[in-house]
């Protein structure tokens, strides 16, 4: 019996040397610390790219992507122009990535002509919308900026001294502002937008830029000595698009800046006080009175001087008299006509 107690003695610390000796091999909690990174930058890429599913990846963010632009109504299967839209709302595809392959843009991975999306787009011509200024009755508020949607705005030059306003001048209208610069320097994109149109013009802009904004409006650069974006490229507000020059039909170096909506220029100062650098209101309502320089201006028609023109042959040509050529463009019947020249024949 004392023998048999000997021997349950035994294999009872038997036993508990067993469990100590299974504790002591169990893996140890440790607490990572979270301040210090456990691989380098380089390493972390390399384990999130592994695995990386591309095409359902796409499929998910063209989803994605689908669902915040229809949720605003912007059906980009429909043809309508984003100016045509309500402007105090600044509905805008989700993208900062937009880029031009042969007049198509690129939202996020969802290919779409500019055409199908804007109602109308050329990268070659300033003026596409055909708009009959006579028949405009619209007042549509824009809504230059809302720092609410993260749209800011910023002035076109770093000062804005004006040299030349809105108005007839020369015999003929001058539908910008001009800002006195020094060549070189930076010309900012005024809101966020699209270029639309980077081009030379040999008698007027010389090199400029034209963008297509948000809200609506299209701003034109001319007279720059250098090109700083792309067709199709996305701006925001305060990019350097352009640097200034006296390119095209220009005197001196500055910035010809002009302000449109649907294709007809109007004055910028009734946008910005350029002479205190800011801008007057962070909306501006637009009605037909915005353009009746507009009218006033295609109501009058001009004859550009050809090699052989005389007063009298022009006169014929348009069906009024020389002395109401004469009076019309303050010239007298002996005045050299100059080729090139041009001269109000209604």
């Amino acid at each position: 019996m004392r023998y048999l107690k000997s021997i349950l003695i035994l294999i009872l610390f038997g036993s508990i040397g067993l469990v100590e000796s299974n504790a002591q091999i169990l893996p140890k909690i440790i607490k990572k610390n979270t301040t210090q990174p456990t691989t380098s930058g380089q390493e972390r890429r390399n384990i999130e790219l592994r695995g990386f599913d591309q095409d359902s990846y796409l499929r998910t963010l063209s989803t994605v992507t689908d669902s915040l632009i229809f949720e605003n109504n912007v059906n980009l299967g429909k043809v309508r122009s984003i100016i045509s839209e309500d402007q105090n709302v600044m509905i805008w595809a989700p993208t900062n990535r937009l880029v031009k392959v042969s007049e198509q843009i690129q939202i996020d991975s969802i290919w779409v002509t500019a055409y199908e999306y804007y109602s109308a787009w050329d990268s070659k011509k300033v003026d596409i919308y055909n708009t009959d200024v006579k028949s405009f009755q619209d007042s549509v508020k824009i809504r230059l900026y809302d720092p609410f949607f993260g749209y800011d705005w910023k002035m076109p030059l770093s000062s804005t001294p004006k040299t030349s306003g809105f108005g007839y001048r020369w015999r003929r209208w001058h539908y910008g502002t001009d800002l006195d610069l020094d060549t070189g320097d930076p010309v900012y994109s005024a809101f966020d937008g699209i270029v639309r149109v980077r081009s030379y013009d040999r008698y007027g802009w010389g090199y400029y830029v034209l963008v297509r904004h948000k809200n609506g409006l299209e701003t034109l650069y001319g007279h720059l000595s250098k090109y700083m974006v792309e067709v199709g490229q996305e701006v925001k507000a305060g990019d350097i698009i352009g640097k200034g020059g006296s390119t095209g039909r220009s005197t001196g170096s500055h910035l010809h800046y002009e302000m449109r909506y649907k294709g007809l220029p109007f004055d910028p100062e009734l946008v910005y006080d350029f002479s205190q650098y800011k801008i007057l209101s962070q909306e501006y309502l637009i009605t037909s009175s915005t353009f009746s320089h507009v009218a006033q201006a295609r109501s009058r028609a001009y004859h550009r001087v050809k090699s052989g023109d005389t007063l009298g042959s022009i006169a014929r040509r348009y069906g009024v008299s020389v002395s109401a050529l004469t009076r019309m463009n303050g010239i007298s019947s002996r005045s050299i006509l100059r080729i090139g020249q041009n001269l109000r024949v209604r």
